[in-house]
């Protein structure tokens, strides 16, 4: 006698199972599928606008480069401050590989709007000479006026960085400010610096007419100084023992986008946070799918029992709630990714930034929801699957 075979359910056969339940309570499975679609673009929209910030902040260090040094006086053994040699910059232009060097140099002084405010007032403006070429190695740009030249640099004339001028309230030149016991006039203001900040809220003068009005020394306090991209390291490893022979570990050496991408760091961090609080969602969302196929075992128990009885195997009638709890994930899953990128593209676009949603967090995220909804359903398709015929037959 040969022994009786159970049929086989196909793809197509599981996957018309597993919807039919689904549409059999369509607003159970939506609401279901809410709590994952919640996380999913929780999740999406974090890693989204977090690429598109740094994507536009590698856009900006490719603008301006990456091979910009900054050279400072550190402190001597004894802990006072040294100086850089007056003719620091111009040591530093003659290394292999250097294309610009410049200086500046604080001068002390406090710059006020007039004379009638009190001289601790300065708005955090610092006063700086500056050599004629700062422009040509900061990539820097005049948005009002003129920059200092060989006539202006020895006339008490003043060129604002842009934040400076914000602060002062001045959007075009030829006003008159107070910087030390003397008025100067405006001649140009600054547009943004975002590798040299401390430009931005600095008013610039020639070194000569620093040394006539304000007794400067004429030490530069920065020194400024662009390479060829391959050669960054080398001259990098040569600025301090050029501009301080004999005691090179009194000169600080710097890149001032190194700056930027720690900004572009503490974006990431801020990224892990939010992602764990996708994450909560997340499984908050998985939750809600396993008590809904938790309560779908429960009240199909006659559903089950006929299928049983009809020759159904426990293996078809797991495979079945195992489908739908995937299902009901992949629903949510597929509109959580769709949410997040709406949501990310809508933000690039209201705050000016390249919109990115990086593939690997679609997938990633389309992958977990499926995982999650696999693991969520298994309990309650085992459960299903555990059920005699006889007794889910007499189910009420």
């Amino acid at each position: 006698m040969t022994a009786l075979r159970p049929a086989r359910l196909r793809a197509t056969d599981l996957a018309r199972l597993g919807t039919s339940g689904l549409r059999a309570r369509p607003m159970r499975a939506i609401l279901a599928a809410l709590g994952i679609s919640i996380g999913i673009a929780t999740m999406v929209t974090v890693v989204g606008i977090s690429a598109s910030s740094q994507e536009q902040l590698l856009r900006q260090l490719d603008a301006l480069g990456t091979n910009l040094l900054r050279v400072q006086p550190g402190d001597s053994l004894f802990g006072d401050k040294v100086k850089l040699p007056k003719a620091a910059a111009d040591m530093v232009g003659r290394i292999d590989g250097v294309t610009n060097a410049s200086q500046t140099g604080e001068t002390g002084v406090t710059m006020r709007r007039n004379d009638l405010i009190p001289s601790g007032v300065s708005l955090g403006i610092t006063v700086q000479a500056s050599s004629l070429d700062l422009l040509d190695t900061l990539d820097g740009r005049i948005r009002t006026g003129t920059w200092l030249n060989a006539a202006t640099e020895r006339q008490p004339v003043v060129v604002l960085g842009a934040v400076a001028a914000d602060r002062l309230g001045l959007s075009a030149p030829d006003v008159q400010v107070w910087i030390g016991n003397r008025w100067f006039t405006v001649i140009g203001i600054l547009d943004r610096m975002p590798l040299a900040e401390e430009i931005e809220r600095s008013a610039l003068i020639g070194f000569p007419a620093a040394k006539d009005y304000l007794n400067h020394d004429g030490h530069p306090t920065t020194v400024y100084e662009r390479s060829a991209d391959e050669s960054v390291e080398s001259v990098r490893a040569m600025l301090a023992r050029t501009v301080s022979p004999e005691k090179p570990n009194e000169a600080k050496v710097s890149r001032p986008s190194d700056a930027l991408k720690a900004k572009a760091a503490a974006a990431g961090a801020f990224t892990g946070l939010m992602l764990g609080l996708g994450a909560v969602a997340l499984f908050v969302g998985a939750v809600g799918v396993a008590n809904t196929m938790v309560v779908a075992v429960l009240e199909r128990r006659r559903e089950i029992g006929l299928r049983r009885s009809f020759g159904a195997t426990r293996g078809q009638v797991r495979s079945q709630f195992l489908v739908e709890a995937v299902l009901l994930s992949a629903f949510g899953g597929g509109a959580g990714v769709l949410l997040g990128s709406l949501a990310t593209f809508a933000y690039a676009r209201l705050n000016s930034l390249p919109a990115v949603v990086p593939m690997w967090a679609l997938g990633g995220a389309l992958g977990t929801t499926i995982l999650i909804g696999a693991l969520a359903g298994l309990y309650p398709a085992l459960r299903a699957a555990r059920v005699p015929p006889t007794v889910a037959l007499t189910a009420q």
